[in-house]
């Protein structure tokens, strides 16, 4: 059985610029979310709480997760303050009850928090799938968007850990071509 984290996919930190691909990113988190279920495993919204004032503290407009994304009254969701989904949070706890074979993870933004909580995942000992197509970041100062998730994809298919962690694109988790 697995889990599948989706990380602050939330409508005040998706604005501004551009996201690289983001309506198809949130339609390949939909097909895998209701395939985790199908499977009997478990949906985890991950949603940052910013600082008060800020869009996307809790209860302001922008803190809502993105509309698109399809959820089912099982899903659990968990805040978080920091770019690590597990640091200060119930997230490990939660996982740890699940019991889930392998963390699916996929969300915003590829080099901040979906990397944070791609390491901490391993590190608290998960075997871990990066949806290497799941994720998604806008242009930054010294990189494009898609050289951040290339170059994001690649290292943590190397990252040196005593659990597995895979970088699987979506179409190979659902089987298929």
């Amino acid at each position: 059985m697995d889990a599948i984290l989706v990380i602050d996919m939330q409508v005040g930190l998706l604005g501004g610029p551009p996201k690289l691909d983001l309506a198809c990113v949130v339609e390949r988190i939909n097909r895998l979310t209701a395939r985790v279920r199908a499977g009997s495993g478990s949906v985890i919204f991950i949603q940052h709480s910013g600082r008060p004032g800020e869009d996307f503290a809790p209860g302001m407009p922008g803190w809502t997760l993105l509309p698109e994304l399809a959820r089912a009254p099982g899903d659990l969701t968990i805040a978080k303050r920091l770019n690590d989904a597990f640091a200060g949070t119930e997230l490990n706890a939660a996982l740890r009850r699940i019991a889930p074979d392998r963390v699916l993870i996929t969300g915003w933004a590829t080099d901040f928090c979906v990397d944070a909580t791609v390491r901490s995942a391993v590190a608290h000992g998960y075997d871990v799938v990066a949806v290497a197509d799941g994720h998604t970041v806008s242009d930054r100062p010294d990189l494009d968007a898609r050289a951040v998730i290339r170059h994001h994809n690649r290292i943590w298919q190397g990252l040196i850990t005593d659990r597995s962690i895979t970088v699987v694109p979506t179409a190979e988790l659902l089987g298929k071509d």
